[in-house]
């Protein structure tokens, strides 16, 4: 039986795992907590899973909570003008609903069925020297951790990677009590230009039913506001400001929200990043990256789970397809590179909203306001990113699109 060590327990090294059980693998993963202690603490992220995510999921048949978590049906686009006023807008539907469930829920859930299941669960705050001990003792090890000092075994990749600085001062807020969005529910993104985004959907939460605030403010602009923010109460007025500030259409629907739980918060700020997909440990052993560790991008497209549970599922593929020939040092980068050839797709897309959009873009979404079957277009594209090129990034081939598009138009 082969033995793979997982270091990581989140979106893809859960799953990952999980469907390497499924197949008779021996499977360790190393978690620097307990399910009770993620299930008990902050909220980590914004998470939001489009259908080709979901399908990953219900494959495993780890889709414990598609019953209970409220359905997303479609995307809007808000471009908020003067006195209450939309300056743009546009709404679509989603060809297949998307759910979002919180990740407390899911990864305490996940841990506690991967060694029900028979998985070897390790609580350790692993380091660079636990990774290559693990190295020594199983046939594959694959570094799934989103963050923390084991993320630097794997080198920066500058090539693909345009920004070292973070592109937004991000928060997180997970409220209930929100005014229902109509005439369908989604996820509601708002552009304040120079300001930040906004965006916020239904989810699922360890209180039940809620709704998921993220805010994206442009560093050292008004919406960059939450480091004098020390308490949930302070964060949750805070948040209702912004809103009533740069969105008050969004406001009205928050008069009344309340926090779920005083660990539903959030503030930070990192840089996007890709790294290089493998490390050499110190024993001459090799490790393999997945997920966060080789391609963390800004949250504003809400890309991050989507791109991990994909990584997953194209992981577990080339895993399987191996059988019992050695995960050596060809295997490892081929394994990387068919995820890449999706994943470089959703950097380049959600690096490009990073920045002053480049003229097709704007032109594809005021566009978008006019031309329904575009809107629909441009919202089905999160479930694939990769559906954006060419017409996303070049003038000719956005023009097009909108052509073809009107054309479509009943």
């Amino acid at each position: 039986m082969r033995k793979v060590a997982i270091i990581g327990g989140g979106q893809s090294g859960l799953q990952l795992a999980l469907g390497l059980l499924q197949n008779n693998y021996e499977v360790t993963v190393v978690s620097n907590r307990t399910p009770e202690q993620i299930m008990g603490g902050r909220v980590t992220s914004s998470q939001f899973m489009f259908h080709d995510s979901l399908e990953n999921e219900r494959k495993l048949e780890i889709n414990f909570w598609e019953k209970k978590c409220p359905i997303t049906d479609g995307i809007a686009f808000t471009i908020p003008g003067p006195d209450k006023t939309k300056a743009l807008f546009w709404e679509a539907k989603l060809d297949h609903y998307g759910q979002s469930v919180d990740q407390r829920v899911k990864f305490a859930g996940w841990m506690k069925e991967f060694a029900k299941r028979g998985g070897n669960l390790v609580i350790q705050d692993a380091g660079p020297k636990d990774v290559d001990s693990y190295s020594k003792s199983h046939d594959l090890v694959v570094v799934a951790a989103g963050k923390g000092e084991i993320n630097r075994l794997f080198e920066r990749d500058a090539e693909k990677s345009p920004y070292d600085q973070p592109m937004r001062a991000l928060a997180l807020t997970y409220v209930k009590k929100m005014i229902p969005r109509k005439p369908f529910t989604a996820v509601s993104f708002n552009l304040v230009p120079g300001v930040g985004e906004y965006f916020v959907f239904p989810a699922l939460t360890t209180t039940g039913p809620c709704e998921i605030m993220v805010f994206e403010g442009v560093p050292g602009g008004p919406m960059d506001c939450w480091n004098d923010v020390k308490t949930p109460e302070e964060h949750l007025v805070k948040s209702k400001w912004v809103l009533d500030t740069f969105m008050p259409l969004e406001g009205e629907r928050c008069r009344n929200v309340e926090l779920t739980d005083n660990n539903g918060i959030l503030a930070g700020r990192f840089a996007p990043v890709v790294r290089k997909p493998v490390c050499k440990l110190p024993s001459g052993g090799l490790a393999l990256g997945m997920g966060d560790v080789v391609a963390t991008n800004d949250p504003i497209t809400g890309q991050g789970s989507n791109t991990a549970s994909k990584a997953a599922s194209i992981y577990l593929q080339r895993i399987l397809e191996r059988g019992n020939k050695p995960f050596d040092p060809p295997w490892m980068p081929q394994t990387f590179d068919i995820f890449w050839d999706y994943a470089q797709w959703v950097v380049r897309w959600t690096n490009s909203l990073l920045i002053p959009p480049a003229p097709q873009i704007l032109q594809l979404m005021g566009a978008a306001s006019q031309i329904p079957p575009l809107a629909a277009k441009i919202a089905n594209g999160f479930n694939n990113p990769p559906d954006y090129s060419p017409w996303w990034f070049d003038q000719a081939q956005a023009d097009n699109m909108i052509k073809r598009m009107a054309g479509s138009t009943p």
